[in-house]
C-alpha cells in the first residue's frame, strides 16, 4: 500500500494530523510503539473507572477553535481542577488563593494576605535570585514557599532548589480571592468515558500498526522488498535525537513512575480527583483519585501514586529539562532537522518542549493547513 504519510507516534499530535489528513483524502499510516493508542492521556477502564494511565489529564483551553474542535469526538463535562495539598497534618488549598492564606496565617482579606506576603519578602533582601530556591522566595516568601513548593520541587527535580537554576520557577500565581479552580482557561473538562474513545475516533480511517518502533518498522519494511509499504513524508513524534541515533549526545528529561492500585469496597479514598503531597520525606508527588474526574459513585476506587524518576535511555521521557545546555544541544538537533527531506518533526518529543493538549491540538491542525495548502 502507498501513502501519503507515515505517522509515528498514535497519540493526540499525530492522531489529530492523520484526522484531518484522512477527512482530506489523504492516505495515512500511523505506528506506535506502545500496545496501544493515545499515548499520555490513554485511558484504561477498570472496573467502570476511567484510569488516566500516565497521570492527571484535565483538559483546559482559552482556544475556542480547540475546544469546539475536540468536543466533535466526546461529550465533556464540567470537572474543575482544584487539587489539595497536604504538608504534614495541615491541608491547603491550590492555586494559592485566599482560602491558602486564610488557613496559613489566619487572615481574611486580601490587603493582609498581601502586607504578610511583601513583609516576608522584604525580610529576605533578595535582590537577583542566584538559584529557584531564592526565585521562589523573592516571589511568595518563606511559609509558602517551605510548605507547598520546597519538597514537592526537590522531589519533581532530583536536586536541591539551591542546585536548580532560577528560570524552572518563572513566576508564581498568587490569587487574592476564594477560588480554588487551577486554570484560569474558560473552557475546562474531562471527556466523558476517557480519552482513549476521542483518539480512535480520530484515528478511524488511518491504518495503524502498534508494538512497533520506528526502526522496527524500517527494518521490517525493507525487508519486505516489493510488498513493503511505500510513503511520501514522515510525521515524526518521537525523542528527535533518537531519530539521530544521539549522535550528537542524549538530551535530559524527568520520567515518572506510577502505581495502580484498585481498592475494592472503598467507594471515596481522598475525596478530591488530585492531592499533592509537598514534603520531601513522601516520595510521591501527588495521589490520583481517578472517579471524581467524572463524578463516578460504585463501591470500588482506584488511585495511583506518581512517583517523579530520574529519566535513563528506555524510560519513558516525560518533561524535558529545558536548560541552557539541552536547549542548545536541542537547537543542533533542530538544524539536523531541518536538513531531513520530507520528515517533519511535531509533539512534545519532536519538538523538546512540554506541551498541553490544547497546545498539542492546535499545533497538528496548523500543520494540517500548512500541508494541505501545499497541494
Amino acid at each position: 500500500m502507498h501513502y501519503d504519510y507515515l505517522i509515528v507516534g498514535a497519540g493526540l499530535y499525530g492522531a489529530v494530523f492523520a484526522h484531518e489528513m484522512t477527512k482530506a483524502g489523504k492516505k495515512c499510516l500511523c505506528i506506535d510503539k506502545r500496545e496501544h493508542i493515545a499515548g499520555n492521556i490513554y485511558t484504561k477502564n477498570w472496573k467502570g473507572i476511567n484510569v488516566h494511565w500516565y497521570g492527571a489529564h484535565i483538559f483546559h483551553t482559552s482556544d475556542e477553535e480547540v475546544w469546539d474542535y475536540i468536543r466533535q469526538f466526546a461529550k465533556f463535562n464540567h470537572f474543575v481542577n482544584s487539587p489539595v495539598a497536604v504538608y504534614k497534618d495541615e491541608l491547603y488549598n491550590l492555586p494559592f488563593n485566599m482560602n491558602t492564606f486564610s488557613k496559613m496565617w489566619g487572615v481574611r482579606t486580601p490587603a493582609e494576605a498581601k502586607e504578610k506576603i511583601d513583609e516576608q519578602i522584604k525580610d529576605l533582601n533578595i535582590e537577583e535570585p542566584r538559584n529557584l530556591e531564592e526565585q521562589a522566595l523573592s516571589l511568595v516568601g518563606r511559609d509558602v514557599y517551605e510548605k507547598l513548593i520546597k519538597g514537592y520541587t526537590e522531589k519533581q527535580w532530583g536536586h536541591d532548589c539551591k542546585d536548580l537554576p532560577s528560570f524552572i520557577i518563572k513566576r508564581l500565581p498568587l490569587r487574592f480571592t476564594y477560588d480554588n479552580n487551577y486554570f484560569k482557561d474558560p473552557y475546562q473538562g474531562i471527556p466523558v468515558g476517557g480519552y482513549t474513545g476521542i483518539v480512535e475516533k480520530l484515528l478511524e480511517g488511518t491504518t495503524l500498526y502498534l508494538n512497533v518502533s520506528y526502526r522496527q518498522f524500517l527494518k521490517d519494511n525493507e525487508e519486505k522488498g516489493a510488498a513493503a509499504d511505500s510513503f511520501d513524508k514522515v510525521i515524526y513524534t518521537g525523542m528527535i535525537d533518537e531519530y539521530f541515533d544521539y549522535k550528537l549526545g542524549e538530551l535530559e528529561y524527568r520520567s515518572l513512575r506510577f502505581e495502580h492500585e484498585l481498592l475494592e469496597g472503598e467507594s471515596n479514598y481522598q475525596g478530591n480527583a488530585v492531592i499533592n503531597y509537598t514534603e520531601k520525606e513522601i516520595p510521591y508527588t501527588r495521589i490520583i483519585e481517578h472517579k471524581h474526574f467524572e463524578f463516578g459513585s460504585g463501591k470500588d476506587t482506584v488511585i495511583t501514586k506518581e512517583y517523579p524518576a530520574t529519566w535513563k535511555k528506555g524510560d519513558e521521557p516525560y518533561y524535558p529539562i529545558n536548560d541552557d545546555r539541552n536547549n542548545d544541544l536541542y537547537e543542533k538537533y533542530s538544524r539536523l532537522a531541518d536538513e531531513e527531506e520530507n520528515v517533519i518533526f511535531g509533539g512534545r518529543l519532536g519538538k523538546y518542549r512540554y506541551y498541553d493538549m490544547d497546545k498539542i491540538i492546535r499545533e497538528a491542525l496548523d500543520l494540517a493547513k500548512d500541508e494541505l495548502s501545499y497541494v
